[in-house]
């Protein structure tokens, strides 16, 4: 099968780099990602300014690789439009260095990525692991991770469906299983400090910290107990049970 490989950590991140080389293994690889760091950046896509596209090598990736100065969605983009000869199977975007869980979704660039694909018509999934000072390995996950994009590339998927899946960090080299789930709540303060302050104004730092509000039977609950969580989501953001009554008012 052919993959198309994509993140929002850039080209030569760890986490994109650990699931190619799982993934060549038994498959065709092509990866078209960030030339940069490009996290949080959701869905956007640059309407006016050129992209510069740059084949590129990796020690140990068999596949083409291609950096891309722009979004992650400006990536499938200009791979699916310019990039990729012939047809792709699926489109994965990960492994993500953190989570992806609740509602940071909405600020993805890994999870807009995904959507891009599944909007030019394939299967798409979403990868993320946990990460915290002590880890960095990508090499379970990404096990983890060839085993369900190959699933989904067996079953297919929903037109309209992406998959956002989640890896919490593994104890012992394990993780408890897998639960398929609903997305969860995350909040934050949102504060943004004054940093400097000069004749052109205020230059302010974001700051946050999460507000833990965790509801059962969520990513964001299961996560905690060391479980990967598959969460089926749709861009099709209509409030169908609200159309009836809302067209009543005009």
């Amino acid at each position: 099968m052919r993959i198309l490989l994509t993140n929002d950590d850039g080209f030569n991140a760890a986490g994109i780099i650990a699931i190619a080389k799982e993934m060549q293994k038994d498959h065709e690889i092509i990866i078209a990602a960030p030339k940069s760091q490009k996290s949080a950046s959701s869905h956007s896509i640059s309407l006016k300014q050129p992209l510069l596209v740059r084949e590129e090598k990796i020690e140990g990736i068999s596949g083409k690789i291609y950096s891309i100065d722009g979004t992650p969605a400006d990536c499938v983009r200009v791979a699916m439009d310019k990039l990729v000869d012939g047809r792709v199977d699926v489109v994965v975007s990960g492994i993500n260095y953190g989570l992806n869980s609740g509602t940071d979704i909405l600020y993805s660039g890994t999870v807009s990525a995904a959507i891009e694909g599944s909007m030019h018509g394939l299967p798409a999934i979403a990868l993320s692991q946990e990460v915290n000072e002590d880890s960095g390995s990508f090499s379970l996950s990404s096990i983890h991770g060839k085993r369900i994009v190959e699933e989904v590339i067996d079953r297919g998927l929903e037109k309209g469906m992406v998959l956002n899946v989640n890896f919490p960090i593994a104890n012992n080299d394990t993780f408890n299983g897998i639960k398929v789930c609903k997305v969860g709540v995350k909040s934050y303060t949102n504060s943004y400090v004054p940093i400097k302050q000069g004749e052109d104004g205020i230059v302010y730092e974001l700051r946050d910290e999460n507000i833990d509000i965790t509801h059962e039977d969520t990513d964001t609950f299961y996560l905690k107990d060391g479980y990967i969580t598959i969460s089926p989501l749709q861009y099709d953001l209509t409030n169908f049970n609200s159309i009836i009554e809302i067209k009543k008012w005009f």
